[in-house]
């Protein structure tokens, strides 16, 4: 339905005595309900919830940080290698493996060089093979097969 319809449509509904319309074209169907009177709507299965704000409490005091003494253990330091993601080039449909009763293309362990394939994101029917564009580990796989992607999403973490 035309943008400018509509907003007449709204309109007319505001200026008369008219609280509902409803109006089903090839398009669609539009609903305008004027005001909102909890007795006239029904129960659609919603729970209201009232919310109460917790009372102001004094602000609390908080007690200085002791710096370590000398006599304490030296803290090991770990070193922890860093995570990459492989982020999704574009919005479409994310696939493991390049059909369904195939082998996935990675597992969570196996190493992976940069340029090697990781998954397959169809788009408007056509399939796009992701390669990885970092060489490491697979540590996790964010996304289920056939799950929904969007541009820049984690897919698959690399470390």
């Amino acid at each position: 339905m035309d943008l400018r319809k509509l907003k007449t449509l709204i309109d007319l509904v505001s200026d008369s005595n008219v609280t509902e319309l409803e109006i089903t074209e090839a398009e669609g169907t539009v609903r305008i309900v004027k005001g909102s009177h909890a007795g006239n709507i029904p129960n659609l299965g919603m729970q209201t919830f009232a919310v109460q704000q917790a009372p102001q409490s004094a602000p609390i005091a908080s007690a200085p940080i002791a710096a370590p003494t000398p006599s304490e253990a030296p803290v090991a330091e770990v070193s922890v290698a860093p995570v990459h993601s492989i982020k999704s080039p574009m919005v479409g449909s994310f696939y493991r493996a390049a059909s369904p009763g195939a082998k996935s293309f990675v597992e969570i362990g196996d190493a992976v060089k940069v340029g090697d394939t990781v998954c397959i994101i169809e788009a408007m029917k056509i399939l796009n093979e992701i390669e990885a564009d970092k060489a490491g580990t697979v540590t996790q796989i964010l996304c289920e097969n056939g799950q929904a992607v969007e541009y820049g999403q984690p897919m698959i973490v690399i470390a």
